[in-house]
C-alpha cells in the first residue's frame, strides 16, 4: 500500500512538500498520480509521472509552482509544491498504477485508473 506524510498549514505563498511511499512493493514499473480534493469538490489529478519517463504531466492550476519526483532508492515520490495560494487548500492523494507503458501518464488519467491509493493528507493555506 502506499503512505503517505508530509502537509500541514502554511500561509500564502509558502511551501510545503508531500511524500508518497510504497510500503510492501517496489514502485518500479508503476505511473504515480497525484490528485487533491477541495471541500465540496471532486477529486481532481494535479500530476503524473510514468517510470523511466523523464517528463512529468500537471494541471494548469499548478504548472510551474509544483515538482514531483521520485527517490528510488527510498521508494518514494514526493510532491514539492511551492508558492501555494488559498485554493491549493485541499486533501492530497497519491496513487498508483502498474504498468509497462513508460508514456503512460502522457495521456490524462482520471482517478479509475489507478489501483492503490494513499490514505490523503491535508494541506492547508491560509494567512
Amino acid at each position: 500500500h502506499l503512505v503517505q506524510s508530509g502537509g500541514g498549514l502554511v500561509q500564502p505563498g509558502g511551501s510545503l512538500r508531500v511524500s508518497c511511499t510504497g510500503r510492501g512493493f517496489n514502485l518500479d514499473h508503476y505511473a504515480i498520480g497525484w490528485f487533491r480534493q477541495a471541500p465540496g469538490k471532486e477529486r481532481e489529478g494535479i500530476s503524473c509521472n510514468s517510470y523511466k519517463d523523464s517528463s512529468t504531466s500537471y494541471a494548469d492550476s499548478v504548472k510551474g509552482r509544483f515538482t514531483m519526483s521520485r527517490d528510488n532508492t527510498e521508494n518514494t515520490v514526493y510532491l514539492q509544491m511551492d508558492n501555494l495560494k488559498p485554493e491549493d487548500t485541499a486533501l492530497y492523494y497519491c496513487a498508483a498504477q502498474f504498468t509497462y507503458n513508460e508514456a503512460w501518464c502522457r495521456t490524462p488519467r482520471g482517478r479509475s485508473e489507478y489501483d492503490s491509493w494513499g490514505q490523503g493528507t491535508q494541506v492547508t493555506v491560509s494567512s
